[in-house]
């Protein structure tokens, strides 16, 4: 893991600190990863919630609806997949280790 130094006034520093204990955070930093997930994850909602308004300001499909909601859930699926990928990257799952 690499790491990097922030420099704030004092007044921030503070507040950091309050969070933390406040928060539950076990360290500064771990309240500092805590706020940039939680940035991540607004900018992948802001980007979802402009992609649905593109849609519903484009024309209407061709593609009927049946086959639209087969190709999301096969969508939604292949990324959980990829997400269960991840975390068991390098590690050994039950079943794997059972074989």
């Amino acid at each position: 893991m690499k790491s990097f130094n922030v420099t704030m006034p004092e007044e921030l520093l503070d507040y950091v600190r309050h969070r933390t204990k406040e928060g539950g955070f076990g360290t500064p930093t771990e309240f500092m990863r805590h706020l940039i997930r939680k940035d991540q994850e607004g900018l992948a909602e802001r980007e979802l919630e402009e992609r649905f308004l593109e849609g519903l300001r484009s024309p209407r499909s061709r593609v009927p609806v049946r086959s639209f909601f087969k190709r999301m859930h096969a969508l939604i699926h292949q990324v959980a997949e990829e997400k269960r990928g991840k975390r068991q990257h390098g590690k050994a799952t039950r079943s794997a280790s059972r074989s």
